[in-house]
């Protein structure tokens, strides 16, 4: 089970990863196509504060990362889990506010190892 749960984490990881490389770095030339809908001519204007969303997802990531370094199990299922909600919380915010396709990239793929440690 925890081989599964460590896949999982990894995946919601990478997931952070790459969206903290394209708030901050891609954000005016990857940005338009995955926020179809905000209005092209902002990208520029919201550079800065798109890289500073894409920081606090690096963190989420590196929160995320750091427990495959943790031998305890108790203490690694505590910050995976910390890390965890911190990422459903940022999901569902993000689903009320920006898109509701969050739901999909953030809350389950969150979810779902959440739930495993819990019942594991």
């Amino acid at each position: 089970m925890q081989l599964v749960i460590n896949i999982l984490i990894g995946f919601v990881a990478i997931i952070h990863i790459y969206i903290l490389w394209m708030e901050m770095f891609a954000w005016e030339s990857k940005g338009p196509k995955v926020f179809g809908g905000f209005p092209k001519d902002l990208f520029g204007k919201t550079k800065a504060m798109a890289a500073n969303q894409g920081l606090y997802n690096g963190f989420l990531a590196a929160g995320l990362i750091w427990t495959f370094l943790i031998e305890n199990a108790e203490w690694r299922d505590n910050i995976a889990l910390f890390f965890l909600a911190c990422v459903f919380v940022a999901g569902i915010y993000g689903a009320i506010t920006v898109d509701k396709k969050t739901i999909f990239v953030q809350v389950i793929p969150a979810l779902i190892p959440f739930v495993l440690i819990l019942i594991s």
